[in-house]
């Protein structure tokens, strides 16, 4: 096809708390290790919504394109292109580090929320052939951050783990823990979603957290007593203390989400729960792009159906309907916008 001379793109307005449909030129040159992208689908992210809220942490830049989820096409290639062609099937990475510093897509730069993006190809991966360009645009910051939680490359791989709530990162975590032969357990405030979650796959337990508070006792019971090996909280730090208690010994708690807030008072005595259980306590940032090729590897092999992945689908046009849906938070795993 021939080079795209302008892409039509979402950008946050000016007040930050609202998105606005723009027009701006392409650049007609490629730098020797760049490739051009068509984007076809964008899966949203709570942070993506917490920007325009003010329940996002970390200071993005204004006017911004937003979202870090996408899948594309590559139509065009730089001269020192080595590892793509055109034609190739790709998801770009969560953090860019051309630079040499980890910037997160769609908060410190430009994101994916547009037609046409360029990107240096250390900046990409390809996804796997069988998946649905929706589904493939579920992997860079959902899809990754559930392989990098549930520690699927360390040798002691746990054999249950559970999430907090019904979003992208624990639908994904449920698909992989099922692939994978882990129980899963899920956490919700929803009975609806909670049997929705258990279609997923044989051994899928749900845990009601508004009607059972112990849920982290629950979680117990039905691991016999001994905890899970790994805790996905999407929660924070309000929900550190059930985390630990639900934890068996020498388990994980990935810390993946603020949704509870970011409050440092409301912080627990972390240093007796990780000494008496030698529990390991992690940071989730995504991961790195060796993570997502080692996610895509493993969907490919297992073949993995994504489907049940996918809560509901938006046109272009409508992206602010897509981020408002989100944020109502009626969905079961992810908001997929298509271009």
């Amino acid at each position: 096809m021939a080079f795209p001379t302008t892409t039509r793109a979402f950008r946050r307005t000016s007040d930050g708390h609202s998105i606005e449909l723009v027009s701006e030129p392409v650049p007609q040159k490629l730098q020797p290790t760049e490739v051009l992208l068509k984007i076809h689908a964008v899966s949203l992210n709570f942070r993506d919504v917490g920007m325009l809220h003010g329940r996002y942490p970390i200071p993005v830049i204004p006017h911004g394109i937003p979202c870090s989820d996408a899948s594309a096409t590559i139509i065009s290639v730089g001269s020192s292109v080595t590892e793509f062609a055109e034609g190739d099937s790709v998801a770009p990475t969560f953090r860019e580090t051309r630079s040499g510093e980890i910037q997160a897509l769609g908060g410190d730069v430009d994101g994916v929320l547009r037609e046409y993006a360029i990107f240096d190809q250390c900046d990409i991966t390809k996804v796997p052939n069988y998946l649905t360009r929706e589904e493939a645009s579920t992997i860079p910051c959902a899809g990754v951050t559930a392989w990098t939680a549930l520690d699927f490359d360390k040798k002691k791989q746990g054999k249950s783990a559970l999430m907090q709530g019904t979003g992208g990162v624990s639908i994904f975590a449920t698909l992989l823990c099922i692939a994978a032969g882990m129980a899963a357990i899920i956490t919700s405030s929803s009975d609806e979603k909670l049997e929705k979650c258990k279609e997923l796959g044989q051994g899928v337990q749900g845990v009601n957290y508004r009607t059972n508070q112990d849920w982290d006792q629950e979680a117990k019971k039905l691991t016999q007593g001994k905890g899970v090996d790994v805790v996905i909280n999407n929660i924070g730090i309000t929900s550190m203390e059930q985390c630990f208690s639900a934890l068996a010994r020498y388990g994980t708690i990935s810390l993946v989400g603020f949704l509870g807030g970011v409050d440092e008072a409301k912080m627990p005595d972390c240093f007796t729960p990780v000494l008496m259980k030698a529990a390991r306590v992690q940071g989730i940032f995504v991961g790195t792009r060796e993570d997502q090729q080692d996610l895509c590897a493993f969907l490919a092999e297992k073949k993995i159906d994504l489907k049940p992945l996918v809560d509901r689908v938006f046109s272009f046009e409508e992206s602010a309907d897509a981020f408002e849906y989100l944020y109502s938070g009626a969905h079961t795993g992810k908001v997929v916008i298509t271009i």
